[in-house]
């Protein structure tokens, strides 16, 4: 449950509470669905009972407040990475000035200098070599997102 932050696991106690009327300490799969669809989760039924079943630890048909934390992180993280990937993409596309799906390795300089300017020049060389593997001097999108998410 590490996986997520305490606003996020806030807000899943609330909701979870909210539809254990009974104060069973379970939900039934109906309501993760219902659940998830609020959060703004678009997932079909095949797709979530699937889920449920490898989430449903017990077996029980139910979803205690663990599981269904554990269920509900996997999609929540998930639009995290998207979340992540469309801000990166949107920050080479603003670096690629030219449109040619790449950026020279002097631009990721100069991007890595502004993130943090404590970087020395050998600290860049070590950098760019080890994400300029080939060394062509540029980097396409797939190599700046794997540096830049680590």
């Amino acid at each position: 449950m590490d996986t997520l932050d305490e606003e996020q696991l806030s807000a899943l106690k609330k909701a979870f509470d909210s539809f254990d009327t009974d104060s069973k300490g379970f939900i039934t799969p109906e309501t993760v669905g219902v659940i998830l669809r609020m959060m703004g989760v678009k997932i079909s039924e095949k797709n979530l009972q699937q889920v449920i079943a490898e989430t449903d630890e017990d077996g029980s048909g139910e979803l205690e407040f663990e599981e269904f934390v554990e269920l509900a992180a996997k999609f929540l993280i998930e639009e995290d990475e998207e979340a992540l990937k469309a801000e990166l993409k949107e920050a080479f596309r603003i670096y690629d000035k030219g449109g040619d799906g790449y950026i020279t390795t002097d631009v990721l300089r100069e991007i890595l200098r502004e993130l943090d300017n404590r970087l020395t020049e050998d600290d860049l060389d070590g950098i760019i070599e080890e994400v300029d593997e080939d060394g062509s001097g540029t980097l396409d999108f797939d190599e700046f997102m794997e540096m830049m998410s680590g």
